[in-house]
This record gives C-alpha cells, structure tokens and sequence, in this order.
C-alpha cells in the first residue's frame, strides 16, 4: 500500500514542504482506503512546525521494450520514450499523475516521490532501432514524464538514450521544464543540424515565486528562458509550450509569455488548456487551497467556464482546448500573440532516420 501523507485542507502551512501535492489521494483501483484521525494531524504539525520533508525513492522499472506508440488521434506524434515514470518536478497539475495508480500508487506525493526508473533504457533502444521493422520515424520524449528531472542530472537515462539516437540519426522531440536540457547540446546539435532534433521549453508563468509554488523542483522561468537561449544559439529548433493554459491563474500572462520567449529564440509556440483527469482534480485543488486559497473557487469556476461547465473532458480533440466562450477567447489570444511575435510559424518537420547501413552518423558520446 502507498504511504499516505497526512494533510488537511483547512491548514494555513501543508505538513510537507518543497513537494507539489501534500496529499496521496486514495488509489481509485483500490477498494480500501484510510482515513486519518484529526489528533494525529496535530501531533504530526506540533512535531514539524516547520514541515517536513519526504526523500525522493528511486525504483527500477524491469521493462522489456522502450519505444512506445501512440494512438491518440489529437497528439502530434506516433511515439514516445520515457526513460522514467513519475517525475521529481511535482507540479500539482500534471495530467500524467494517474499512471502511478497502475503500480498500485497513489497520483499525489507517490508520483513525485516514488520515480521509476528505466535502467537499460539505452541497450533497449539500440536493439528497437537495429530491428528491420523500425522505420526511423521522429520519436518524442517524454510523454508521461519529464526527460530532464532533477535525478537526470546523476543517472544520465536520458543522455544515453540521445546518444544511441546520435549514432543512429535517430530524429527526436524533446519537451522539458528543465535547464538541465543543455547539458546535451552537443548530441541535440548534431541531430540537429540534420534537421533531426527540436526542443520545447515548457513555460507556464514568468513570476518567480509562483512557479516556485506550482512547479517546486522545476527550473525557474529565467532558467528556461536562459535554455533557450543556449539552445538556439546552438543551432537548435526551439519551441515554447505555454502549457498548462490554468484559467483564472495564467491566460492573462500569455502576452508576456510569448514575448519573453521569442526574445530568447524560440520559433514557434503551443498551448494546451489545464486537464485534471480522475484524481488529478484533488490534488491541484488541494493546492489551490493550501497556496492560493483566495484564488481557488475563481480558477476553478473558470476553469468549467472554458470546459463547457466541466472541470475535465477526456473527448479527443477537446480535452487539450476546452470548448464555449472562455476557452475560444484563451485560444485567439494565443494565437494573435503568435502571430505578433513570430511564433506562428510551424514547427520543423524532422528527417527520417536514414536506411540501416547509412546511420552510425556519430560515435557516442561517454
């Protein structure tokens, strides 16, 4: 059974620090759950005034194949790796939070708490690309998980996938929150400069101590300004994902968001509107209360303004737009601040792996 963290709502200070979700929402494939006594609560607060906080567990993910397809007919892309499952950066919001339920986790503090990570990514990676079968089409990272959380910096997972795919001019995607992107800049540039490699730098809010809040152990949005810019300069195609779209909290800031964006670089941007599938919806509303408690009820009164008076549709081709009047308003303020700031265009199409015996473009990197 998953740890449960206590947390009441009605606290002024969450009983864990540093962590987006403070709570471990019960496991909606579990048939049992635990309520915890409110006394306790009060000797759990009197013993940490300050809070406390809980390590992060790193925990092997035995899987037998890594390229993974994609069948979602409002996705851009056909596959995807994720070197892990969870993710440190513990953003209250994150729609990938229900994956940890298959595991018999929760989708709160389990998610960024307990990471999965996937070892042998690399030598998985290099027998899928080796096979007949694999036709070299681009491959995105990461779909459920961030690439580039903070462990990344030690395990390398990622590094060691980018370079396989370097050796065999593999194209790839990448999106991520995290500076730590440019420490590969050498494999991402050489891809790149065979037109087969972009990044997308995901930016929510350009004020500090929000994003601090709402994407603790993510990089600042200086910092992935600052990636940006590096990238760029490097040669390589990047992009902005102004994502999530929280309405009541960040559509307001899309102008300067687009602006400080493409002054750092980037060629094209995208959006996606908040999505708070199953439990998701506690815990981001659990957050709303413990940090923003005079803005919740307006955010997530609006946010059912802009999903046709629903706080999440799963229906294709909806749930990353909404639909009314809200969610038409959010989608045309985007796009004319695109078009003024010359983030309208397309992003680049990326070149197929070359045939077997033509890749091995590059020797990897150690």
């Amino acid at each position: 059974m998953p740890e449960f963290v206590p947390s009441r709502p009605e606290s002024a200070d969450p009983l864990i620090r540093g962590r987006g979700s403070a709570v471990n929402p019960p496991n909606r494939f579990e048939k049992v759950g635990l309520t915890i006594d409110g006394e306790y609560l009060d000797e759990v607060a009197a013993e940490h005034p300050q809070g406390r906080q809980v390590r992060t567990q790193i925990l092997a993910d035995i899987a037998r194949t890594i390229i993974n397809p994609v069948e979602s007919p409002d996705l851009p892309f056909c596959w995807t790796i994720n070197p892990y499952r969870g993710c440190e950066h513990g953003c209250p919001y994150c729609y990938a939070r229900p994956t940890h339920e298959t595991f018999g986790l929760s989708c709160g503090l389990d998610f960024e708490t307990k990471i999965y990570v996937k070892h042998d990514a690399a030598r998985l990676l290099r027998a899928e690309l080796s096979r007949d079968s694999w036709r070299g089409e681009p491959i995105m990272m990461s779909g459920v998980t961030d690439p580039y959380q903070p462990m990344e910096r030690d395990l390398k997972i990622t590094r060691q996938c980018l370079e396989v795919m370097a050796e065999f001019g593999q194209p790839v995607s990448v999106i991520t929150k995290n500076r730590l992107v440019t420490r590969d800049v050498d494999l991402l540039s050489r891809l790149a400069s065979q037109g087969r490699a972009v990044v997308r730098l995901s930016l929510t809010t350009l004020d500090a101590k929000l994003s601090s809040m709402l994407e603790p152990r993510a990089s600042s949005p200086r910092d992935r300004l600052a990636a940006i810019r590096e990238l760029t300069a490097a040669g390589i195609p990047v992009g902005v994902m102004t994502a999530p779209i929280i309405p009541g909290l960040n559509d307001e800031m899309i102008p300067a968001l687009l602006e400080s964006a493409a002054e750092a670089g980037a060629q094209h941007a995208a959006y996606t509107l908040l999505r708070l599938p199953w439990q998701v919806e506690q815990v981001f509303e659990q957050w709303l209360r413990e940090n923003l408690p005079d803005r919740a009820a307006r955010v997530m009164n609006t946010l059912k303004a802009a999903r046709g008076g629903k706080v999440y549709d799963a229906a294709f081709n909806r749930r990353m737009r909404g639909w009314g009047v809200r969610a038409e308003q959010i989608g045309k303020m985007h796009k004319l601040m695109c078009r003024r700031y010359g983030l309208d265009k397309p992003s680049p199409p990326l070149t197929p792996m070359p045939p077997r015996g033509q890749g091995m473009l590059f020797s990897p990197q150690t």
